[in-house]
């Protein structure tokens, strides 16, 4: 194995000691691909930019071209091992939405940062490709790279890109953080998934703000997670009471979906949910200077957004409460010095005044 050249293909038994590796090393889904998006994943990246569905997620149409076409990103790229780690909760992730002074936070964001996670074990699997594969070149990317993640993964066999565009897997359902090995090795592809959603719409009809205009089509600016994470300034109010409870992320679209039937729970100790997080009580949330909420959220992906997004977002939920106990705290941050908090409370008192 150490003598496999890195530009030349790789023998079969080489490939499934790679695979053999990365699921030593935690991952749960393992699959390989050319470095090549279909045209039909580039086309349908490009019509999500040029109907503006991205929202003010800036980035991804600045980037587009290294997002369609991984060469582009990295031209010595062959080959790319996409790998997939298990986040399923072992409890109903929706039955947090009936708590009304409760916030709801997506399943993934209650553990450690995924993006460290996830990371980590890429590394581990890119050094140890290095000292079995004489010569070869790599690069390891989760998330914050121009990759298209998601069909890459399909190509890649670990799934499909379901209806509510996230990737689908037959083993463990819509609950899969992805990682991607680019690599100089010539490994032989897997077969692509399939996509075996049929005639079910759950997703589309689950979704509370009707943020999809088409199967496999997501409006981002009508999107929760969204509106709670990437979205910088004041909700619009059209949202606003569809967001219920959720102050950080959506997991509804994800929870309905049948083929979770089949996932395990996880089984990665960082993903464990702070008992915190798991539905911590909106007026504790509403208190929280900055230090509070960085100390709060040390290691989460939550604190990326900063203290006054996700106050705001705690702010909604107060509003969309229906508990006038909860409107004292409301009219303490009317006078907030962010003025998209201030605003947000105002509406909230006002909402439960009436």
């Amino acid at each position: 194995m150490g003598g496999a050249e890195a530009r030349g293909t790789v023998r079969a038994e080489s490939r499934d000691a790679i695979r053999a590796q990365a699921l030593a090393l935690g991952f749960d889904a393992v699959g390989f691909c050319r470095a090549h998006l279909a045209e039909e994943a580039r086309a349908r990246l490009m019509r999500f930019l040029a109907d503006g569905f991205h929202g003010g997620m800036g980035w991804m149409e600045a980037r587009a071209e290294q997002r369609a076409h991984p060469r582009a990103l990295w031209p010595e790229a062959v080959s790319v091992i996409s790998l997939g780690l298990s986040y399923a909760p072992d409890h109903d992730p929706l039955a947090v939405l009936a708590r009304r002074d409760r916030g709801a936070i997506s399943v993934y964001a209650q553990g450690r940062d995924y993006h460290d996670v996830v990371k980590k074990k890429l590394k581990a699997l890119g050094q140890w490709m290095v000292r079995h594969f004489r010569g070869t070149e790599l690069k390891v990317f989760v998330d914050t790279a121009p990759v298209m993640e998601k069909p890459l993964a399909q190509a890649a066999g670990l799934g499909w890109q379901g209806k509510h565009t996230n990737l689908v897997s037959r083993a463990h359902g819509s609950w899969l953080f992805l990682g991607e090995v680019f690599c100089t090795l010539d490994l032989a592809p897997d077969e692509a998934g399939v996509d075996r959603c049929g005639s079910c719409d759950r997703c589309l009809r689950a979704c509370p703000t009707d943020a999809f205009p088409a199967p496999y089509v997501l409006d981002a600016r009508r999107c929760i997670s969204y509106l709670t994470i990437e979205h910088h300034g004041a909700i619009p109010h059209e949202f606003r009471a569809a967001m219920g409870n959720r102050i950080y992320g959506c997991d509804d679209c994800l929870a309905v979906c049948p083929w979770n039937k089949f996932a395990r729970a996880h089984s990665e100790p960082a993903f464990a949910p702070r008992a915190a997080l798991t539905a911590p009580l909106l007026a504790e949330l509403a208190a929280l200077d900055e230090a509070g909420f960085r100390a709060m959220f040390a290691g989460s992906p939550i604190k990326r957004i900063g203290r006054d997004r996700f106050v705001r977002n705690v702010l909604v939920a107060i509003g969309n409460s229906g508990d006038a106990a909860l409107r004292p705290v409301a009219q303490a941050l009317c006078e907030d010095a962010d003025p998209v908090v201030a605003e947000c409370a105002r509406w909230a008192a006002e909402r439960l005044a009436a």
